[in-house]
């Protein structure tokens, strides 16, 4: 499956290249949703949030109840959801999922305290875990701080906590440069959850490669330049 994503920043959908340079940038965020509004899944990505800066919860919140509403697509929402309160309030937008990346982390570490406390909240099917990589170890906080551990070697540890992961290679994200199938395929087999892959896939070919691993793909740049349809 082929999923859209709307990244948020400045209340625009935009494009970076490895999270940082921007590519695009457009005001018509609603019309952006009207692009993708055939495809049974959408992200919709708080950049803003992630990166600790501002909010655009609005304007997520008008989007999400659009998407359902208007076009019966199932969303999942994601971006600086750092706290059970922070999750319990997006779940009221009614997302089908809700996207947990950084917190999922504290020290180093991971921290189940928090995911337990979630999981009793949210229950663990309405949970997607974000593991975004960059140079093989996981990277958190708008993909701005490096830990020295590896996604593939926590999946199973985490899967009580989760009815899906989403796993981003930063390394190729808005580059258009390729999917590195390897390094999804490695993460393929060190679980038995739903994976959804991300960065750098540009080709109909690599979504197909994907989807015969058993894995959905979830695309930007390609997807708003035309080049995946």
């Amino acid at each position: 499956m082929l999923i859209p994503c709307i990244d948020l920043q400045n209340g625009m959908a935009v494009q970076l290249v490895h999270g940082r340079k921007r590519e695009l940038a457009i005001s018509d965020v609603l019309g952006v949703l009207e692009k993708f509004k055939n495809y049974e899944w959408l992200h919709i990505i708080d950049l803003d949030a992630a990166m600790g800066k501002r909010s655009n919860a609005k304007l997520m919140q008008e989007l999400c109840f659009t998407a359902r509403s208007s076009h019966g697509i199932k969303v999942r929402i994601g971006g600086g959801i750092r706290s059970v309160a922070g999750a319990v309030k997006v779940a009221e937008w009614e997302p089908e999922q809700i996207i947990i990346g950084s917190a999922v982390f504290h020290e180093g570490k991971l921290n189940l305290a928090f995911l337990k406390r979630l999981v009793k909240k949210l229950g663990p099917s309405r949970i997607v875990i974000a593991l975004d990589t960059a140079k093989g170890h996981i990277t958190i906080q708008g993909w701005r701080r490096t830990l020295k551990l590896r996604a593939e070697d926590l999946m199973v540890q985490l899967q009580p906590y989760c009815g899906a992961f989403l796993c981003t290679d930063v390394d190729r994200e808005g580059t258009m440069s390729g999917a590195n199938l390897k390094w999804f395929k490695s993460l393929r087999d060190a679980t038995e959850h739903p994976v959804i892959a991300a960065g750098g896939i540009k080709t109909r070919r690599e979504v197909s490669a994907l989807e015969k691993m058993g894995m959905d793909a979830a695309a930007g740049m390609a997807m708003y330049k035309n080049i995946l349809r």
